[in-house]
């Protein structure tokens, strides 16, 4: 039986392997994280996978446009695999959580720059941020 993963791999034109299936899988049950991160949820699935092999997946999901590479300023990459839909991020400047936020619903005024110089413009990123409710409902330190 086929799965949505391989499908989506073989659309692109990308072999499939039980790595590239763990990264995809990983990066649904756990949006906007790290490396190290992914490097230890495929390590669950497929114990001897390397460090290099996850890298080369990751950069294959991401020029292949089925996983996105996400770095707000003074963070580290993050990767999903929610794509295609320009949405944004709001980040907790406290802790680093980072959640998704939808376009404005309707036309979607963050495509069209008030002067895109020539550009042909494909996306926009926008960054919120702000404190998370569970940082802001931390007792401060005294």
């Amino acid at each position: 039986m086929t799965t949505d993963f391989e499908t989506q791999l073989r659309a692109v034109s990308l072999r499939v392997t039980r790595p590239r299936l763990a990264v995809l899988a990983a990066l649904r049950d756990h949006p906007h994280v790290d490396t190290e991160t992914v490097i230890a949820l495929v390590r669950a699935e497929v114990p001897t996978v390397s460090h290099q092999a996850v890298y080369d997946v990751l950069r294959a999901l991401t020029d292949a446009g089925l996983v996105r590479r996400i770095q707000p300023a003074g963070t580290l990459a993050r990767y999903e695999s929610r794509v295609g839909d320009n949405h944004h991020h709001v980040v907790c400047r406290s802790c680093g959580a980072i959640a998704d936020v939808d376009c404005v619903v309707g036309h979607a005024p963050c495509l069209t720059a008030s002067n895109d110089h020539g550009f042909v413009i494909d996306e926009a990123e926008v960054v919120f941020w702000g404190t998370c409710p569970d940082c802001a409902a931390a007792p401060t330190p005294r």
